[in-house]
């Protein structure tokens, strides 16, 4: 009996040990630096693999009325191609995407259903493929939906099954495809505003503290300025204690400013959170890392010396001043808390006009980033410490260069180094 009670936990454990290594790996998935290029990865290997699969199945185990080899073949090299999805530039990629998606889901499944007279096993399959094809972006979805549908229609006329789409089993599909897709859209628009409401009441709340902190801060400020009139002429004091003491009010005052910064870029972020994002504006990066450079609340002269603009070659980007100037700070404190946690390093800010796609580099050698967090740094409201933040400084960089249509990607080194690598388009004006 002890044998087997102390054996049986066992299975347990290895159960859960299993969804833990899961759910990590679906955070791990959701925080991808390029969530369109993880997802076709995953359509390729599910497609290379479900398409001889379910071909044995429905040829062999469970036959089907019509089946066909030629039009799985293409599937599956279509699919297969989408493996090297990371070579892909991001317009073939989306090109990719559509042709896939509009053959794979739409067309096969449509085509199969009808070839098959609206069989039970292909009208859920079909059903299922809708439900598959609709977690993806939704105006994706809805143009291979229709363009798939369309083709699988005429494909079907002109094998001689026209008369089969007019048939009452296929017909009575449509109203439950159609209320598959409007709910899955609703969905996915809910989740979108639940998102926005989260980050709205984040940027609200973040406005209510620093509210609430200015007065306080005021005071105190007001107050050393005070104490500092009266030490510079107060009496039974040594000169070394009126020095103390005199240096310790300096330090506060400091740390007064400091935070008074780092409230303003709390309320940056929280204004950027509700915004339009679009660029307005051409935008020049020299001016913007400039703009940083002087308006960071550096803790020291020192913690100041670390950092290091080296301009290459300017360059203007398509964008607005305001948030590039919001994505740099968010930056910019990042790579300086990595350096304060590792006890080393330096900051390094590259501006490289000059390659091609114009880039912006930030490098810190401080603590870097270790792989199984590095699936996790652009997801929002993910933040490592746990308590080092609210987690929207890197997501909201990532959502303001795309809107942009820029990107941002990381580079990084266990206690070593981490690199953050800014692209952006071809520059509309000439640089200077």
């Amino acid at each position: 009996m002890k044998i087997n009670s102390i054996m049986k936990p066992i299975p347990q454990e290895r159960w859960k040990r299993w969804q833990q290594r899961l759910v990590q790996s679906l955070l791990q998935y959701h925080g991808r630096e390029d969530h369109a290029t993880v997802r076709v990865l995953l359509l390729a290997c599910l497609g290379t693999v479900g398409m001889p699969l379910y071909y044995v199945i429905w040829s062999h185990f469970f036959p089907q009325e019509y089946e066909s080899l030629p039009l799985r073949m293409f599937g599956i090299l279509l699919c297969a191609l989408g493996l090297f999805a990371r070579q892909f530039s991001r317009g073939g990629l989306q090109l990719y995407l559509l042709v896939a998606l509009s053959y794979i889901f739409p067309f096969f499944f449509t085509y199969m259903f009808v070839m098959n007279h609206a069989s039970g096993v292909w009208g859920e399959s079909l059903l299922i493929g809708l439900v598959v094809l609709f977690h993806f972006d939704t105006g994706v979805a809805l143009r291979a939906y229709l363009i798939g549908t369309a083709l699988a229609c005429a494909a079907a006329v002109a094998q001689g099954e026209g008369a089969v789409l007019l048939s009452r089993p296929v017909l009575q599909q449509l109203p439950i495809h159609w209320f598959t897709i409007t709910a899955l859209s609703v969905a996915k628009i809910s989740r979108n505003v639940l998102a926005q409401e989260k980050l709205a009441g984040m940027g609200a709340g973040l406005a209510t503290v620093a509210h609430e902190l200015r007065t306080p801060l005021t005071s105190v400020d007001a107050n050393v300025r005070g104490l500092l009139r009266m030490m510079a002429d107060a009496q039974g004091h040594t000169p070394d204690e009126r020095l103390s003491i005199i240096d310790a009010l300096s330090r506060i005052q400091f740390e007064v400013r400091h935070m008074n910064h780092m409230i303003d870029l709390f309320l940056l972020s929280a204004t950027a959170v509700r915004q339009n994002l679009h660029p307005v504006e051409t935008v020049s990066m020299e001016k913007v890392v400039e703009t940083v450079l002087k308006r960071y609340p550096f803790a020291s002269h020192s913690q100041q010396k670390m950092v290091r603009l080296e301009l290459r070659h300017n360059f203007h980007f398509a964008g607005q001043s305001e948030l590039a100037v919001v994505v740099l700070l968010n930056l910019m404190r990042n790579a300086l808390r990595a350096v304060q946690r590792a006890g080393k390093g330096r900051v390094r800010i590259v501006v490289d006009g000059g390659h091609m796609p114009p880039r912006l580099l930030f490098i810190d050698t401080g603590c870097g980033i270790t792989a199984q967090q590095m699936g996790l740094i652009f997801r929002r409201f993910y933040s490592h410490p746990p308590h080092n933040g609210a987690g929207i400084g890197l997501a909201l960089c990532r959502e303001i260069l795309e809107a942009w249509s820029a990107s941002i990607r990381c580079v990084s080194r266990d206690s070593a180094y981490a690199i953050f690598i800014l692209e952006f388009p071809q520059p509309s004006v000439p640089s200077r």
